[in-house]
Formats: C-alpha cells, sequence, structure tokens
C-alpha cells in the first residue's frame, strides 16, 4: 500500500505520517491490522512510504481485494497511523485521511500465479478471438467478455480453452484473457459429475429482448400451453405484465396475463418488447423491505444512550472536582441562552414521564396486532386403519387454503419442528406418515388439491429428512402438478421448487436440476420474500452463477442479497458476510441505489464482524454505515463490547446524525450526542469547542424536554468545560444560575458539587477571599452528609488556593488532612484524585527541603497508580521521583530504577519520543557510575535510543546518538569504531544543511578527544580544519572565541607553541571585540604562558601583568587569590632563573607571599619564604630579612612535617621545563 503523491497536502501532517512509519519499519510486530485483512507482512520502507505485503493462498487474495473496494483498508491504516485528536480537528473535512493506493499489476501476476498452480481457473477474454478447434469440428470463437476454462501450457503446448456454452475446446499459443474476479473464482461456475462436465446453456440469449432487467409489459410472440399449475397459457398477440424482473439470462419470468389476470411462469424467448417496457437496475422488488434485516431500534437507542451517560458524565453532578487548570480568564456570555431552561427548572411536577408512557402504549399495541394467529393441532389415530375421528377435516380444513396464510410459514421453513408441535398421538414417524397417507388419499377424493398439495409437501419433507429421496421426489412432484389453478401460495412454490431441485442434484439428474433451478431463479426474480428458510443456498447459487456467466450485474446483486437473507434465516452468519460485501461492491458500481442500502449493508457487516472479533474491520464498516442510518445504531457497534474508551472516529457520525435529524431528535438522543462530542473534545485538550456542543444543546428546543437531573448535570458539566476553557466568569454565571434553582431550605448534595467548582472557578478569577468561602461551604457539606471523598477533595482544593497565596503552612495542614481522609476512602474511583493532592504535598515537602517527606509521598503516589492501573499517573509520579533522586538529592542508582520504571510505562503508553529521550538520560547515568560495565551498559541504552530517533527521523537527536556511542567506544578505548561512529554523526548533521547544527556537532566531536586523556591531537583537525571555517564563513563569533580556546590549550598541550600563538592572539582580538573580560583575561594568561614556552620572558611578563590587570578588585573567592599567588610565583621565577634579577624577582615574591598569606595556604607560603630567603641570604645580602624568612619558612616546615630547608640555589632550574614534559607526554 503506498501512497507518496496522495499523502495530505499538509507537510507536517505527512512528516508525522513518514515517523509513524519509520517506527512501524523498525518494529513489524507492532501492525497486527493487516492480519485481519488476510495480508502477511514483508517489510515497510518508509522513505518510499510503501508497505510490502504478500499472500499465501487464493483466499487471502480474494478477502484483501475484498477490503480493499469498499475501503476498510484505508480506514484500518488511518486508525493505526493518525493520531486520534486528527479525527476532531478534520471534522470541518469530509475527506480527510489517508489515500492509498495499490500496484494492481504486481497483485493481479500474484493471482494469475495462484490460479496457475491450481492446473486452471476461469478467465474473461479481453478481445474477439479465435481458438484452433482441438476436436474434428470447427474452431473455437469467444467474444469479448466471454468467460471460459483456461488451462495454462504444459511441456510447450499452447492455452487450451474450453467454453462454458457447449462444452467445446481450443487452443491457442497466447489468448488474450484476464482472471475473473475472485469472489466469481470461488463460486465454481461448472458442476461436475461422473467425471464429465455439465455445462449452462445460453441458447436462450438469442431473443428479441435485449435488456438486462425489464420491468413493465410485453407481448406474446406466439401461443403456449402451459404443461402445469405453476405454468401460464397464453396466446399470440396477448400482453403479459411482468412480475418483479424479466431477467434476459433466466429462461423464465413470472408474469400476469393482462386479459384474464392468471399469473405464472412464462419462457423469456416466448415474448418480445412493447412501447412500456423498460429496463431496471432496481436491486429490490416495489413493495419489498429495502433492508437485509431489522434491528430492534428503541432497545439499541436506550442501551447507547445509558453507556455514553455512564462514560461521560457518570459522576458530574455528584463528585467534586480537583482543580488543576491554569491561570487565566476569557469571557463569554451565557445568562441569555440558559434562563429559558432554568425556568423550566424551577416549574414544579415537571412531567417526565410523557414521552416514555406514549412509547410505551405504542410497543404493546404493535405486539398485540402483530401476534400470530393460533395453529390447530391434530392428533393422529393409532387405531387399525387409521382412521382419523373426524375424518380429517381439521386439517384438510386448515391446509385447503388456496392463498397464502401466515400460518403456513412455520409448516414450510420449520421442519420437523411443525410436525413435532402440531401433531400428537403418534408413537413413531411411521405412524405420522401412515396418518399424512390417509389424509393425503382423503383429500384426493374430496378433490382438495391445495390440501392435497401441502400434504404431499409434508410427506416428501418426512421422507426426505429420512433420505429416502427418490420417495421424497415423487411426494414433491405430486405436490406440484396437483393444483388445478394456477399457484398463488408462492412460499409454497418457492419450498417445493428449491427441495426438488436438491434431490435432482442429489440424484445427479442435471438436466431436470437445471430445468427446475431455472424457474427457481424466475420466482426470485419476481416475489418478495418469498424464502422461506427451507431453501438450500446451492440451489441459489445456480442462479448466481448464471447471472455471473451473463455479465447482468443487477440479478447478481439480487441473487447475492437472497442468498445473505437465506443464510442469516438459518444462522449462518459468517457465510453470509461474503454475498453481503459483494452486494455492497455492485451497490457501489451501479447507477441509482439509494445510500439507505449501503449504509444497513455496511451495519449489518459490522455487526457480524465484532461478533467474530475483527475489531478493525467492524470499526471500518460501521464508519461507512454512519452515511445515512441511525448514529445510536453505528455507535452500538463503534463502542464495542468492553471497551472502555471511545474512540474520536465517532465524532463525525455523532455531527453527521445531528445535521440530518437536528429539528425532530427526541431530547434523550440530542443529549447523548452533545455529552459525547463535548466529552471528547475536553480530553483531548480542546475544551472551547466542547463548550461549543453543549450551548448547542442548550439552545435547542428539545432541551427543555430533559429531565431536570439530566439539565443540572448538563449545566454543571457546561461550568466545568467553561473552567477548562479558561472562561471562569461564565463558568460563573452558570453555577450561580444553578444555585438558584436549588432549595433553599435543604441542603443537597449537588448544592456541594456546585459550591466547589464555584470555587475553583472564583480562585481562577482571582477573587481569592470568596472561593475560599465556597470551599468551605463545600467542605460543610460533605462534612453534613459524611461524604470522606468529596470532603478529602475540596480540602485538597483549599490547600490548592493557599499554595496560591504563598501559605505553606496551612495548605501543608490542609493537603495532609485531605491525604488522610482519601487514605479512609474505601470505594473507588477517587484513586486519581488521590494521586495528585499525594504529588502536590510531596512537592511542597521537597520545597520546604524535608526530601524524606516528599519521597514518601511520590512514592505512596506511585503505589497507589500501580493498584489502579493507571499508566499516566504512574508516569507523573515516576518523574517526580526522577528528578528528586536526580537533582535534589543525588542517587544515581535509585534515578536508574525510577527512569528504568518510566521507560517501561512508556513501551505500554507507546510514545517512542519520550522513549528516546528516557534511554539517552538512562545512558547519560550508567555512564556518570565510571565502571567499565557501566559504560557498557550505557552503550546499550544509547544504541536502543539510536535507533529509535533513526525510525523518528529525527536527524538532530540520531547525529547526537551516534556521537554519544563513538564517545562511549573512546572511554571503551575500542578505538577503531570511534571515528566510525564520529564519521556517521557527522555526516547525519551535514545532511541536515543547518550550519549552526553541523557547526555545534563538529565541535562537539571534536570535545570527544579533547576532554580525554588519549588521542587529544585528533581534536585539532576537528577544530581547526572543520569547526573553526564554518564559524568564520557563518560570522558565529562566539564559536570562533570558543574554537580558539580550545585550540590554544590544546597545542599549547602538544607543544606546538607557534601555532597555539596565532589562535591564543585571535581569542583576545575577539574578546576585546565582545568586550568579554573574563576571556580577554583568559586570553592574556594564554599568550604570556605561550611566550614564557617560547622563551620570550619579557613578552611573557607583559601578558601576564595584563591578565593580572582584569582581575576584580577586591577579591571575591578564594580562587582569585589563589590565581594571584601562581601567577606572582610564576613571573617571581621567571625574573629569578631566566632573567637572573633577583631584586626584581624579590618583589614579585612579596606579593605572591601577600596573595597567600590572605588565602592561609601554608605550603605557598612555605615555598616563597624559602624563596625570599634564598635570594636575601645570597644575592641581596640582607642578613636581617633572610633570617626572617628563614624562620618563618622553619615553622611552616614544622607544621607541615618536612625536615630540610635548602637555602642555596639551583642553578640548573628552568621554568620552562614543566610545559616541556606536559607537551611530550601528550604527544606520547
Amino acid at each position: 500500500a503506498e501512497g507518496p503523491d496522495r499523502l495530505p497536502a499538509d507537510k507536517n501532517t505527512q512528516e508525522v505520517l513518514c515517523g509513524k512509519l519509520r517506527v512501524l519499519e523498525a518494529d513489524l510486530t507492532k501492525i497486527t491490522t493487516l492480519i485481519e485483512f488476510s495480508a502477511h507482512l514483508v517489510s515497510i520502507s518508509s522513505e518510499e512510504r510503501t508497505i510490502f505485503i504478500t499472500f499465501k493462498t487464493f483466499e487471502e487474495i480474494w478477502k484483501f481485494t475484498t477490503y480493499n473496494k469498499m475501503g476498510f483498508l484505508r480506514h484500518s491504516l488511518e486508525s493505526l497511523l493518525l493520531d486520534q485528536e486528527f479525527w476532531l480537528n478534520t471534522l470541518d473535512h469530509e475527506d480527510s485521511g489517508i489515500e492509498v493506493s495499490i500496484k494492481e499489476e504486481n497483485l493481479n501476476i500474484m493471482y494469475k500465479g495462484f490460479l496457475m498452480q491450481e492446473g486452471s481457473f476461469f478467465g474473461s477474454c479481453t478481445v474477439n478471438q479465435m481458438f484452433d478447434s482441438s476436436t474434428s469440428g470447427s474452431d473455437l470463437y469467444l467474444e469479448k467478455g466471454d468467460i471460459a476454462l483456461f488451462e495454462p501450457p504444459f511441456l510447450g503446448s499452447g492455452w487450451t480453452v474450453l467454453s462454458l456454452a457447449d462444452g467445446s475446446r481450443g487452443t491457442k499459443p497466447r489468448p488474450a484473457l484476464e482472471p475473473v474476479i475472485p469472489f466469481h473464482e470461488k463460486w465454481h461456475i461448472m458442476h461436475r459429475m461422473n467425471g464429465k462436465k455439465s455445462f449452462l446453456s445460453f441458447n436462450h440469449l438469442k431473443k428479441v429482448i435485449c435488456t438486462i432487467s425489464a420491468v413493465g409489459i410485453c407481448e406474446a410472440v406466439k401461443a403456449y400451453d402451459g404443461n402445469g399449475p405453476d405454468e401460464l397459457s397464453f396466446e399470440a398477440g396477448d400482453h403479459i405484465i411482468i412480475l418483479g424482473l424479466l431477467v434476459n439470462c433466466f429462461e423464465w419470468f413470472m408474469g400476469k396475463l393482462e386479459r384474464t389476470g392468471d399469473t405464472g411462469l412464462i419462457k423469456t424467448s416466448l415474448v418480445k418488447a412493447t412501447d412500456s417496457l423498460c429496463e431496471s437496475n432496481e436491486i429490490f422488488l416495489k413493495e419489498e423491505d429495502r433492508k437485509i434485516f431489522n434491528v430492534e431500534q428503541e432497545k439499541i437507542k436506550k442501551e447507547t444512550i445509558a453507556f455514553l451517560k455512564k462514560t461521560c458524565q457518570s459522576d458530574v453532578d455528584t463528585v467534586y472536582k480537583l482543580d488543576t487548570a491554569d491561570h487565566i480568564e476569557l469571557y463569554i456570555d451565557l445568562k441569555s441562552k440558559i434562563t429559558p431552561l432554568l425556568r423550566e427548572m424551577k416549574e414544579p411536577n415537571r412531567d417526565e414521564t410523557a414521552l416514555d408512557s406514549s412509547e410505551l402504549q405504542t410497543d404493546s399495541e404493535s405486539t398485540e396486532t402483530e401476534s400470530p394467529q393460533e395453529i390447530p393441532h391434530f392428533t393422529v389415530c393409532s387405531e387399525k386403519g387409521g382412521t382419523s375421528p373426524d375424518g380429517h377435516h381439521s386439517l384438510l380444513s386448515f391446509l385447503g387454503s388456496c392463498d397464502y396464510r401466515p400460518e403456513f410459514q412455520l409448516l414450510y421453513c420449520a421442519y420437523p419442528e411443525f410436525l413435532l408441535l402440531h401433531f400428537e398421538g403418534h408413537s413413531d414417524e411411521e405412524e405420522l406418515v401412515a396418518y399424512l397417507g390417509a389424509a393425503r388419499e382423503t383429500a384426493r377424493k374430496k378433490r382438495m388439491s391445495w390440501a392435497q398439495s401441502r400434504i404431499c409437501f409434508l410427506l416428501g419433507q418426512l421422507c426426505a429428512g429420512r433420505s429416502k429421496f427418490s420417495q421424497a421426489r415423487v411426494y414433491y412432484e405430486e405436490a406440484l402438478s396437483v393444483p388445478r389453478d394456477h399457484f398463488s401460495d408462492m412460499p409454497l412454490l418457492s419450498a417445493l421448487y428449491s427441495n426438488l431441485a436438491l434431490i435432482y442434484l442429489t440424484q445427479k439428474n442435471m438436466e431436470k436440476y437445471f430445468a427446475l433451478s431455472e424457474r427457481f431463479a424466475a420466482l426470485l426474480m419476481a416475489v418478495c420474500d418469498c424464502l422461506s428458510g427451507s431453501e438450500e443456498p446451492e440451489v441459489l447459487k445456480f442462479a448466481l452463477k448464471k447471472a455471473i456467466l451473463s455479465r447482468n450485474k443487477p440479478a447478481e446483486a439480487r441473487l447475492c442479497l437472497l442468498l445473505a437473507k437465506l443464510h442469516l434465516k438459518l444462522g449462518e452468519d459468517m457465510s453470509a458476510v461474503p454475498f453481503i460485501e459483494r452486494l455492497l461492491i455492485l451497490a457501489d458500481e451501479m447507477p441509482g441505489v439509494c445510500d439507505t442500502i449501503r449504509s444497513h449493508g455496511f451495519l449489518l457487516l459490522a455487526r457480524l464482524y465484532n461478533d467474530h472479533h475483527l475489531t478493525h474491520l467492524a470499526e471500518s464498516s460501521a464508519r461507512h454505515a454512519c452515511l445515512q442510518v441511525g448514529s445510536h445504531q453505528v455507535l452500538s457497534v463503534l463502542l464495542l463490547e468492553g471497551q472502555i474508551d471511545i474512540p474520536t472516529q465517532v465524532a463525525s457520525c455523532l455531527t453527521r446524525a445531528a445535521a440530518l435529524a437536528c429539528a425532530g431528535m427526541e431530547p434523550s438522543l440530542a443529549h447523548a450526542h452533545a455529552l459525547c462530542l463535548s466529552w471528547l473534545y475536553q480530553k483531548h485538550g480542546m475544551p472551547n469547542r466542547a463548550v461549543h456542543y453543549m450551548c448547542s444543546l442548550l439552545e435547542h428546543t428539545s432541551a427543555s424536554r430533559l429531565s431536570q437531573q439530566d439539565t443540572s448535570a448538563a449545566l454543571i458539566w457546561l461550568a466545568w468545560l467553561l473552567i477548562c476553557g479558561l472562561q471562569h466568569r461564565a463558568a460563573l454565571d452558570v453555577l450561580d444560575a444553578v444555585l438558584s434553582t436549588l432549595p433553599e431550605h435543604c441542603t443537597t448534595q449537588l448544592e456541594g458539587v456546585v459550591y466547589n467548582m464555584r470555587a475553583i472557578a472564583l480562585r481562577h478569577a482571582g477573587n481569592i477571599k470568596q472561593a475560599a468561602e465556597s470551599f468551605r461551604a463545600a467542605a460543610e457539606v460533605c462534612e453534613e452528609f459524611e461524604d470522606r471523598h468529596n470532603w478529602a477533595t475540596a480540602l485538597a482544593n483549599f490547600g490548592f488556593l493557599c499554595l496560591q497565596v504563598k501559605a505553606k503552612r496551612l495548605a501543608e495542614e490542609h493537603l495532609t488532612q485531605a491525604v488522610e481522609l482519601f487514605s479512609e476512602v474505601e470505594d473507588e474511583g477517587h484513586e486519581l484524585s488521590f494521586v495528585a493532592v499525594l504529588l502536590e504535598l510531596g512537592k511542597l515537602f521537597v520545597s520546604q527541603g524535608f526530601c524524606e517527606k516528599g519521597k514518601i509521598c511520590y512514592e505512596w503516589a506511585l503505589l497507589i497508580a500501580i493498584l489502579c492501573d493507571n499508566s499516566e499517573s504512574q508516569l507523573q509520579a515516576t518523574r517526580r521521583l526522577c528528578h528528586l533522586y536526580g537533582e535534589v538529592c543525588p542517587d544515581e542508582a535509585q534515578c536508574i530504577i525510577y527512569n528504568e520504571h518510566q521507560l517501561n510505562l512508556l513501551r505500554q503508553t507507546g510514545d517512542i519520543t519520550l522513549e528516546g529521550e528516557i534511554l539517552e538520560k538512562i545512558s547519560q547515568l550508567y555512564l556518570s557510575l565510571g565502571t567499565e560495565k557501566a559504560n557498557r551498559t550505557a552503550l546499550d541504552y544509547t544504541k536502543r535510543s539510536l535507533g529509535i530517533f533513526i525510525d523518528l527521523g529525527k536527524k538532530r537527536k540520531e547525529a547526537h546518538g551516534w556521537l554519544q556511542a563513538g564517545k562511549i567506544y573512546h572511554i571503551l578505548k575500542q578505538s577503531e569504531l570511534v571515528e566510525l561512529y564520529v564519521q556517521v554523526a557527522q555526516d547525519i548533521a551535514l545532511s541536515t544543511g543547518d550550519t549552526a547544527f553541523i557547526l555545534e556537532l563538529l565541535e562537539a566531536s571534536g570535545d570527544v578527544f579533547f576532554n580525554s586523556t588519549q588521542d587529544r591531537e585528533k581534536a585539532v583537525c576537528f577544530y581547526r580544519d572543520r569547526a573553526l571555517p564554518i564559524a568564520v564563513k557563518s560570522g558565529n563569533v562566539r564559536s570562533q572565541l570558543r574554537l580558539c580556546n580550545k585550540l590554544t590549550e590544546l597545542l599549547l598541550q602538544l607543544g606546538q607553541y607557534g601555532e597555539a600563538l596565532e589562535y591564543a592572539q585571535t581569542a583576545l582580538d575577539i574578546s576585546i571585540t565582545l568586550a568579554d573580560r573574563l576571556n580577554e583575561r583568559v586570553a592574556f594568561h594564554r599568550l604570556a604562558t605561550l611566550y614564557h614556552c617560547l622563551s620570550q620572558f619579557e613578552m611573557a611578563e607583559h601578558h601576564y601583568l595584563k591578565a593580572l590587570s582584569l582581575c576584580p578588585s577586591p577579591l571575591q573567592f578564594d580562587e582569585e587569590a589563589l590565581y594571584y599567588v601562581r601567577v606572582y610565583q610564576t613571573l617571581g621565577d621567571i625574573i629569578f632563573y631566566d632573567l637572573k634579577d633577583p631584586y626584581d624577582a624579590a618583589g614579585y615574591y612579596h606579593l605572591a607571599l601577600a596573595a597567600a598569606m590572605d588565602l592561609g595556604n601554608k605550603k605557598s607560603q612555605l615555598e616563597l619564604c624559602t624563596r625570599l630567603a634564598t635570594i636575601y641570604h645570597n644575592f641581596l645580602r640582607d642578613r636581617e630579612l633572610s633570617l626572617h624568612f628563614y624562620q618563618r619558612a622553619r615553622a611552616f616546615a614544622v607544621d607541615l612535617n618536612i625536615r630540610r630547608i635548602n637555602l642555596a640555589p639551583d642553578q640548573s632550574f628552568r621554568t620552562t621545563a614543566p610545559y616541556k614534559i606536559t607537551a611530550s607526554q601528550a604527544t606520547r
């Protein structure tokens, strides 16, 4: 299934769909939809937006092509790929969804391959063509569209064709053919008997009437004398009124002679068209019920309304709402809209039962009229001779009517129930047969032909039931020939034709079987509801096969309808399904077929699919059915048994039904519509649209006929929707109006519900004082009724109010009381509110520094969420625990545990994006542990997250995933894989075309090596050769500064001082331009270090002093004082050891000593006092100062447990030696 050119025009929607295809591409097990469509999934190509499927049997292709033609495949893929919100956002666009196209050429090749494996198949000629005769006769000629049996070539021979008209054969190397559709191939067109083939004759098709199906009046071309009571006799030129339909592919049709009014069968070849004859494509006859089935409308309606109320508004007027809305306010005026409704609510003794009583009265009346008449019971005499006490008078009187009576229906369709229920006094069937035989003889003697005919039918049923087919045939033939007048009991004639034809088929008398089946087909085309239920489907299939061969679509459609009805009467539901599917396809192809037929057909299919647990097919059928049929019928299928949630696909059905019957819709149904629509919109975050539908209900004239309870519940639900939609003042108007209708001197629980919701609205409207009063009033109502659940909710809402005004201690008190009350509630339904309150209380404890209490609240909330099996609440509690252990009280092990639990929950909800992010986070946590095992686990999580980001097509996340994996491989010292992963990350970044992101990733790639202790030189090419040129070209000055600093540091450690000097100078220039004093100081320090390494000591001294001049004054942190110590000590060493100036060196050492004394660093003071003592003793010859610094050094040495101090100058010491050692180590 593919649709590259027909996907929705919106690019964002297309990208979302492609992302979901990528997810499915990675895990094909998530596609269970195609199983119902009899297809086997091979693979998915998200780039080509294609799903590859295959089939293993002919039946699978047949079902798949049927479902695709009916539009089920499209609906199924929409349910799989589109979010629930999509259907709510596209209600105004009728054709919104996914277009699916099939590669018909590939499907046909596969279909033909299956047929050729069978050895032969039925095909249709695509052109007129001749076939060489395989016998001594003339060549075989087939016209375009003719159906024949084709056998593939064998061992170099040509194709063999077998004509279905006369059985002649022919051959041809490459015939122009195409296989018939799978439905036609399924119902084998040929019958086989004793190894020989019998064919359907088409000679009668060469006649005057050329229309496919006709109605009106035709003219007899010659006289005909009927051979039995079922045939009509007429003269040439007589006008014959067609009863039902005249179908040109059948030998007979039912007609009425205009001059006498007699009815019977007439050969199609004996009549010609008149001016009043016209073509008809009707599937149903004029007086026929145009529904395939009938349902209990009122029962379904009541069940659906009850389900919607229970699901969408089960507790709105009894349970307090927990305050979780935002603090923004809008306003709409609803007073004028609800005032008339409130006036109705105040009326006493409001009549709520008038409609129900009238409905009950109507139902009882209809039941009385439809009750069948009593069928008499007949006593079978078991005495010798078998003579009936009344001479069989009662039986003959009952069966002697020439016309059909409703009491006969049981006789025709319910063998052996009729005989068991209405015949008594016999011990076995032999006595019953003897009794009926005597009655038959009596009827014959009294010339009661209709009674004799029906008794023969009963005897035939008895014989057939005991497999005495020859004897049954005799009785059936007698029943058919006995009546002297024309048949007016059409159900009897139908039962006789069907049972007798089945016996002919059983006895392999194909000639008589075909002849009688032709008559049966004519009867089916003429008589409404002639099927009694005793017919054999195989007999009807003969007529279906003939209609197929004749390419007569109306006849094929009618026969599919009749076969479906017959199978449903027989209780063979799934056997009826293929015929209903074919009927709906034909109805779509035929002009003039009304939508009601299709809607009822799809509704029936939906029920049958649902009964056999084919949920996707049932849903698709119901969506088709909602075009015309009542919404309650469709909802009864869409709201599948045991389904907890309501799918958003019902929204289109509800809006369409409301549009069709807005004026005349009964109040309860209109209420259910608005309720369900508003509930769906509110659940999916669209409260304003939910308000629209509830307002439409209140404005409707039928709203005044709702019960007072339903009206109050509707208004309170509207107020809650307004609060969720941030229209707090409008919600207050509604709630105040409802409050005004409540009794003044009697407190009710509804009053507490209104007070609680009113307080929530007041809180968000900014009226804190009145909100507190309303919360207190709501709590008092609960206390009066001892309603702990609502009392806890009211206290929790008051605690939230206290948090808003920063009264934390009061908030803690009320939230704690709410938790205590919730913990005492034993009923179900309060768990989600309990979890929300625990999480808020835990957050309050954590903010006050009581982490242990906060942890207890979070863990308690998680346990309750697990107990009630609510994934969303579990996620909320787990996220709080992850934040607690990740940032507030760091604990890597606990953080990993709860993130793992969060990961499992996300898998259940199917949120792939968040799953990838959590995998990333867990990887970082394991990486922070620093062990090899933890690093390898981090690598595994990184690869899993990488796979998800690849499936979702998130290039940035994917690039970072590749880079993170490369970084972990670098830590694990698997250097051969590091460059591979880093290179892939760069390629992904380059494919995005985003310069900023490319620059970011190249720098991050260099950081992998820069922040490591191995292969640091590899970072140079990323910084210098790749990232820096892009930063310069794009004008990203901050990135240039950062890269120059990193290059300076890296090249310094690698001993490449000259090149490092260039980047350090660039960093200095950029820092001065940006007026960034910190980076400017860093640049001066690095330049000083580089000049020092290059033995340019005067330049080093200059830049060190510049760096010191940029330090803040006064000093704020110990680190700043330590910096002074080290820089002044370095300056002293340069001057003393490299420039040999002890006097200036002593000055720098004095400044360093002052900073060390301020810092209190004894080790630095020891070194500096030793240096000063050495200078004053050996070079400046100042014994007093030398002794002073020596004594201080000795004191520090004693404190630091150092035994010896050497005052002799080290002539071999060089200040650049440490840099050279570091450079050599970095190179190695």
